[in-house]
Formats: structure tokens, C-alpha cells, sequence
């Protein structure tokens, strides 16, 4: 299996967005980005071309990877869609839903007789939908569903409703897997009900299980 993504071009996208508010303060989670490198390694090692689009984060860019780093939810919506055409998309980086409608030039300042402060929020382009309906759309579509709660639920919904063709979700906020661990346990859904769990495991255990599933799907 690992001679099947010889040649193949991957696009992988990793980490967390920064949402500026101003010159000190921003909208940010906490993805450490090790998954999405974890893949871009795995798939480089196997021969793969692989592009790394990665939000801020504080790693070492794995061996034989193109990386391009971004801060915003919109620069990496620009990255990812200016290195299409490609194989496949891997969606692994946690894109902020929402970003402030306007950035101030200087620090907010608290302000004398208010306790509270009222960021005002619009919604971010959807980087998975808009690659599975792209007119370059990669043959293979790959998204991430981090979840709290009814992951398996929430997770299908997102395959569908987007019309990717794996969406791989994970239960974050309980236990020692998920965001900032080098471990994690993946549940991959696909149409037609399908459904593999992965895990727990490394992450770089994961990133080859989860790579197998994609050489398959591209053979």
C-alpha cells in the first residue's frame, strides 16, 4: 500500500486560523496542527507530492513537503484554492466558523461604566465545501469533524451536507486524545454507511491507517 501514492498530488491543510480583532487580541482554538503534519509526513515519506497548508502553529515542516503558512481563515482559503488542481484535499486543519466583521487598528480599551464588550462576527468561507464543489475538485475529498458530543451524528451530517467523500471525526475535550496530544482515535464515515474506526493510536499511526483508506479510494 505504501507504493500507491507514488506520484499522487496531496493537498493537506493543518492547524488552527487566527482571527485578528486588533493589534493585540484574536479568535483562535486550540489545534496544534500534529495530525495534519502527521499526514503531509506519512504521505511525502510514501512518495507522495505533497502540499502543506498550515495556520500558526510550531512545527517542523516535514521532510519533502511544499509548505505555506497562514494566519487567517481567509488566507488559507486563498492557499488551499490556489494549489488546486491536486489528487486529493485533506481538510485536517480547524478553520474558525466565524471572524470579527472588522478589524480595529488599535487596542480595544476597556471602557468606564461598561463591563462587557461586543464583537460583532460574520461567518468564514467554507474551505471542504467549496473544494468538493470546485471544478478542479480533487477525486478524493477528505474532511475532519472535531466534536464534543454525538460525534458519529454530527459527523455524517457533515458528509453529507458538504458532499465530501470521508469525513473523519474525533471526540475532543475528554481524555489524553485529540487537540495538542501526539494521540488521538478517529471514527472515518463515508457514503453508503461506511465506517472505520481508527484508534487510539500515535498520530502518525493514524495519519498511515487513515492514508491506506485514502490509496485505496484513488487506486
Amino acid at each position: 500500500m505504501s507504493a500507491a501514492l507514488a506520484g499522487r498530488r496531496l493537498l493537506v491543510s493543518a492547524g488552527p486560523t487566527f482571527e485578528d480583532i486588533d493589534p493585540v487580541r484574536y479568535l483562535g482554538n486550540r489545534s496544534s496542527g500534529k495530525m495534519g503534519f502527521a499526514i503531509a509526513s506519512v504521505a511525502a515519506e510514501r512518495g507522495a507530492e505533497v502540499t502543506l497548508v498550515a495556520g500558526p502553529v510550531h512545527l517542523a515542516t516535514p521532510a519533502g513537503v511544499h509548505r505555506i503558512d497562514v494566519r487567517s481563515a481567509a488566507q488559507m482559503f486563498d492557499a488551499v484554492m490556489g494549489a488546486l488542481p491536486c489528487d486529493a484535499y485533506i481538510g485536517a486543519a480547524a478553520v474558525a466558523d466565524f471572524t470579527p466583521r472588522a478589524f480595529a487598528g488599535s487596542k480595544l480599551k476597556k471602557v468606564a461604566g461598561t463591563d462587557t464588550l461586543t464583537l460583532e462576527l460574520v461567518k468564514t468561507r467554507d474551505i471542504l465545501a467549496e473544494v468538493a464543489a470546485h471544478a478542479l475538485r480533487p477525486a478524493l475529498v477528505v474532511g475532519f469533524a472535531a466534536e464534543t458530543d454525538d460525534v458519529a451524528t454530527y459527523a455524517r451530517g457533515k458528509l453529507e451536507r458538504k458532499r465530501v467523500d470521508l469525513v473523519c471525526a474525533n471526540r475532543v475535550g475528554v481524555g489524553a486524545t485529540g487537540f495538542e496530544s501526539d494521540d488521538n482515535a478517529l471514527l472515518v464515515l463515508g457514503p453508503g454507511g461506511f465506517e472505520r474506526a481508527l484508534g487510539p493510536a500515535a498520530k502518525t499511526e493514524l495519519a498511515a491507517r487513515l492514508l491506506d483508506l485514502v490509496a485505496e479510494r484513488l487506486a
